[in-house]
C-alpha cells in the first residue's frame, strides 16, 4: 500500500465534506420569513456560505434590500436557534467522501477539519454524523478567534494534528486563499456550493472524492 505524501489532510466542512446547502437555506429562509421577507433559492443561499453563519446571514438580507445592522443583530439568534434545531435533517457527506477518508487514514494519514462554522453546530453535526473518531482536530472560527482566509485557524488545525507536512481541500476562495495565506499545499473542489474551482488558482482541482487518494499518492515533489 502506498504512503501519500502528506501527513495531514485538512478539509473545509460547508461543500467540501458535507452538503449542508438544504439545512442552511431552511435556516436563513426562517429567519427571513420572520420579517416578512420571501425565501431564496437554495443555489442562491449556497453563494452566501463560506465566511459563518451571520454572514450568510447579512448577504442574504442584502440580497433582499431588507439589511440594516440593527436587523442583522436581531435576526442572527433567530436563525441560529432554527439552525440548531435542524443542523441534520437533509445534510449529508458527499459520495465517497467516507471511503477515501477511511483509505487515507489507512496509509497513515492524519484528518482534520478547519471551518468557518462555529463550534456550537460544528461539533453536533461531526457527531451526529459518526465522524468524530476520523479527526485528529476540528477548528472552528471561534475555536482560535480568527477565521479562512486568515492562516491562523490553519496553522491551529497543523499543530493540534502534530505537525508535518499538509494538504488543504475548500470550496471557496476563502478555504484556498486561507491555505495559500498558512502555507499549505491546496485542493479546490468543483461539486462544493461555489463552482469557481478553476478561479481560485488552487495547486489542484478535486471532481470527485474516489480521485482524492490517487491524486495525493501522485502528489509532484
Amino acid at each position: 500500500m502506498e504512503k501519500i505524501t502528506f501527513d495531514i489532510v485538512g478539509f473545509d466542512l460547508d461543500g467540501t465534506l458535507v452538503d449542508s446547502s438544504l439545512d442552511l437555506a431552511a435556516a436563513v429562509n426562517h429567519a427571513l420569513s420572520t420579517i416578512g421577507l420571501p425565501p431564496h433559492d437554495v443555489d442562491e443561499i449556497k453563494r452566501y456560505v463560506g465566511k459563518g453563519t451571520r454572514v450568510m446571514l447579512e448577504r442574504a438580507m442584502k440580497a433582499s434590500d431588507d439589511y440594516t445592522p440593527e436587523r442583522l443583530e436581531a435576526l442572527s439568534p433567530v436563525l441560529m436557534d432554527y439552525y440548531q434545531e435542524h443542523f441534520c435533517d437533509h445534510t449529508r457527506l458527499y459520495p465517497g467522501a467516507l471511503e477515501s477518508m477511511d483509505a487515507l487514514r489507512s496509509r497513515g494519514a492524519r484528518l482534520a477539519i478547519c471551518t468557518n462554522k462555529y463550534e456550537r453546530f460544528t461539533f453536533p453535526l461531526i457527531e451526529k454524523l459518526g465522524l468524530t473518531h476520523l479527526f485528529e482536530t476540528i477548528i472552528c472560527s471561534d475555536t482560535v478567534g480568527k477565521a479562512k482566509p486568515r492562516p491562523e485557524p490553519l496553522h491551529a488545525m497543523v499543530a493540534r494534528s502534530g505537525g508535518g507536512s499538509c494538504v488543504f481541500l475548500g470550496d471557496t476562495s476563502n478555504d484556498i486563499e486561507g491555505a495559500r495565506n498558512a502555507s499549505l499545499a491546496n485542493i479546490a473542489v468543483s461539486f462544493g456550493f461555489v463552482d469557481a474551482s478553476h478561479e481560485l488558482g488552487a495547486d489542484a482541482i478535486l471532481h470527485h472524492f474516489d480521485d482524492l487518494v490517487p491524486m495525493l499518492e501522485n502528489w509532484p515533489g
